[in-house]
């Protein structure tokens, strides 16, 4: 006999048990001559010890699941238990890139976004520009929770340059994550829709995801991440540059802008616009270009778009 203690890493253990622990009673069943008995976010096994491995090699395809689709319903377990279907695999090229809080598939839904997907997967810096409300952040947040998901990254570092027009950081109330919180809300939202809360405030605090201002890139190697600049048509070209070159060997990096809405002082050129004309021709960097046909906002903001160009 052995007594092993097995972690369910995920943030609601509850959810992944089932109602009235309808999930695990049918992994009971599947296994009768273990003693299984749940503890919080960890199961304690006591039996056979070639028993404990195959359960632990089911449970493994079970955890995946449900953290990748956020669900895991009895007709699920039942299947997984008996080997007739396995773990959902988000698609590499396809529709669905990550599954969010509520079991919601987060997908590329246009063209433009479809190929800012494959370009991720053949470049490891990819530039995506285009207006407001072609979903840029969304998707390079998306790809970037899953490359977390599937292991293939240890950290995702999201950054914004704190700009705004007509507004200094320093006359702001509060301390200084209070000044820079507001800049850095539309990669929480998205963030928000990917990854239960609690699950996320974990990752936050374990610095497994971190949401920081541009400025607080200098100096660093940036290596084993998945690193996201937003609004990057709002940084200078030394930004930009000090950004680029933190890159480390085993990191993919995501620059998204707005060419169209610079919030920089008239006399400051973007250093966006800028790396758009010199990082041309470079191998491994990809240039996409998101339009109006890609707005996934209200139908109105195509024709706001088109009014303004």
């Amino acid at each position: 006999m052995k007594e092993v203690f097995i972690p369910i890493e995920l943030a609601n253990a509850v959810d992944f048990y089932g109602i009235n622990d309808s999930n695990l009673e049918l992994i009971r069943n599947k296994f009768p001559g273990l003693k299984i008995v749940p503890r919080g976010n960890e199961l304690k096994i006591i039996g056979d010890e070639i028993q404990i491995e195959l359960l632990y090699e089911k449970l493994n395809l079970l955890i995946n699941h449900f953290d990748r689709t956020g669900h895991l319903t009895n007709e699920e377990v039942k299947k997984m238990l008996n080997g007739s279907v396995t773990a959902a695999e988000p698609s590499v090229h396809g529709e669905v890139i990550v599954y969010g809080t509520h079991g919601n598939a987060v997908k590329a839904r246009t063209h433009n976004q479809k190929r800012m997907v494959e370009s991720v997967v053949k470049n490891d810096i990819v530039f995506a520009i285009g207006p407001a409300g072609t979903g840029k952040t969304y998707t390079a947040v998306a790809l970037a929770v899953r490359a977390l998901k599937n292991k293939e990254i240890k950290r995702i570092i999201l950054t914004r340059p704190a700009v705004e027009a007509g507004e200094n950081l320093g006359f702001l109330p509060g301390d200084l994550k209070e000044k820079i919180d507001p800049y850095l809300r539309p990669l929480y939202d998205a963030l928000y829709d990917m990854i239960p809360g609690e699950k996320l405030r974990s990752l936050i605090e374990n610095n497994v995801i971190e949401v920081a201002p541009l400025a607080f890139m200098r100096g660093r190697t940036l290596d084993n991440a998945f690193v996201i600049l937003d609004e990057a048509q709002n940084a200078t070209s030394l930004q930009l540059k000090m950004f680029l070159t933190r890159m480390g060997p085993s990191a993919k990096f995501i620059l998204t802008g707005d060419i169209t809405q610079i919030d920089l002082p008239s006399r400051q050129p973007s250093g966006l616009t800028h790396a758009l004309s010199v990082l041309k021709g470079i191998d491994g960097i990809g240039f996409i270009w998101l339009d109006e046909s890609d707005v996934v906002r209200h139908k109105i903001v195509k024709d706001i778009i088109k009014a303004y160009q």
